[in-house]
């Protein structure tokens, strides 16, 4: 029997995952994928959604974490990074956002969602000045 020491077995199936509200975002829904207690909290992934008709703010911001990575799975996400300009991120694009890159989300389809895998789980994000 194979014994590990810092990850547990999971698996979640899209029917049997729960959206929620609660994230750091309040016009996107959240649906941990078991990720973080499985890894004790070392890494995270979520599928995220948009709430439909609530638009992103727009707000400048910077996260403090390790690893973030963002694949588009249905519709289309406009976010804009420091010294990177504004990209259109559509179902199949994949972006690594480098640890504390001012970003922010501009504008996004009302049928967007996305897998996002951070590391750590938990982190902290810091409104930034408008570049």
């Amino acid at each position: 029997m194979k014994l590990w020491k810092n990850q547990a077995f999971t698996i979640a199936h899209a029917d049997d995952g729960k959206f929620e509200g609660a994230g750091i975002r309040p016009f996107f829904e959240y649906r941990d994928l078991g990720i973080k207690d499985a890894t004790k909290g070392k890494y995270g992934a979520h599928v995220i959604r948009a709430v439909p008709g609530m638009e992103s703010p727009a707000v400048w911001h910077s996260h403090d974490l390790d690893f973030q990575m963002v694949y588009i799975t249905q519709g289309w996400v406009v976010f804009e990074y420091e010294g990177q300009g504004e990209h259109i991120l559509r179902a199949g694009s994949c972006v690594l956002q480098p640890p504390g890159i001012k970003h922010r989300e501009v504008r996004h389809s009302d049928d967007l969602e996305l897998i996002e895998i951070i590391s750590p789980a938990d982190f902290d994000t810091s409104e930034e000045e408008a570049l």
